[in-house]
């Protein structure tokens, strides 16, 4: 029976069944890719023509939208990795029974419709300077809805971001024995602050560029809540201009898709340098 049915005869069906499975899933990514290159440079009387990439830099709100975008997306990810960092590391070290419950509270922005979410801030900030104008904190409420450097996005690109930067977070924190490191550290002199900097940080690096990453996608890419609030960053002004300049939005939308893969692709990069130090430590 076993010559009957060779080991490679089972590997060679589930072989090409991957291979399909890859052709299909990069036909769905590639096709509407190369569709938006071409719609991008193919002008109907004048051939193929690079016009639009080139017009990118010099068209009016590009800088500024994109800046604003990678401010705001800065800002963020910093936030969401002080909140987050500590508490998971505390969930593992002190209280594992209460991971459940912060997961179920990360999680809640996924049930929440955008739309929703973004109403009840609109309702928050128009009902504050309505019963706080004899108080400190309307100053606040003006501050936060600062055009320059809306804050009231990184707020809310926050809890919208909870939910990937704790998953990585939590698979990276899985992968270590936080206990013992802590413990180890702890051991040689270090204070709590220490041991969580020079312990368990190093060995969260593969997890920490996926959470940042993943929350830098997010606030680029995020265009419902700017929108409905009457701000302006990147996401907000490729829409705002492809009414009047369809090539061109197309073409930033290309240029932008090909920035994030790139910038996935150094995270994978980073990453798998991080393994290999820690592996060559180890």
């Amino acid at each position: 029976m076993a010559l009957l049915n060779p080991p490679g005869s089972r590997r060679r069906p589930q072989h090409l069944w991957r291979w399909a499975v890859l052709a299909v899933a990069a036909l769905y990514f590639l096709v509407p890719m190369a569709a938006s290159v071409v719609f991008t440079v193919d002008v109907p009387g004048q051939g193929i023509t690079f016009d639009a990439y080139t017009q990118i830099f010099s068209t009016a709100g590009f800088t500024s939208s994109l800046v604003l975008s990678l401010e705001l997306a800065a800002a963020t990810i910093a936030i969401t990795l002080l909140l987050l960092v500590p508490a998971t590391v505390a969930l593992r070290l002190g209280a594992p029974r209460l991971r459940p419950v912060v997961e179920v509270v990360c999680s809640l922005p996924l049930v929440v419709p955008p739309i929703a979410f973004v109403a009840g801030i609109g309702t928050v900030l128009k009902w504050g300077p309505d019963y706080l104008s004899r108080t400190p904190l309307f100053e606040t409420f003006v501050a936060i809805q600062n055009p320059g450097f809306p804050f009231v996005l990184v707020l809310a690109y926050v809890v919208m971001a909870l939910p990937f930067a704790y998953r990585a977070l939590d698979a990276g924190l899985r992968a270590i024995d936080v206990r013992t490191l802590v413990e180890a550290a702890r051991s040689c002199g270090a204070s709590w602050p220490q041991a969580l900097f020079q312990a368990v940080l190093p060995n969260l690096r593969g997890a920490l560029l996926n959470a940042s990453f993943l929350t830098l996608a997010m606030v680029l890419g995020e265009f419902s809540v700017a929108q409905l609030l009457g701000f302006q960053p990147f996401a907000v002004w490729i829409v705002n201009i492809s009414g009047s300049q369809a090539q061109l939005s197309v073409a930033v939308s290309v240029l932008s898709l090909l920035v994030t893969w790139a910038l996935l692709l150094a995270l994978a990069v980073l990453g798998g340098r991080s393994a290999r130090t820690s592996a060559a430590k180890g």
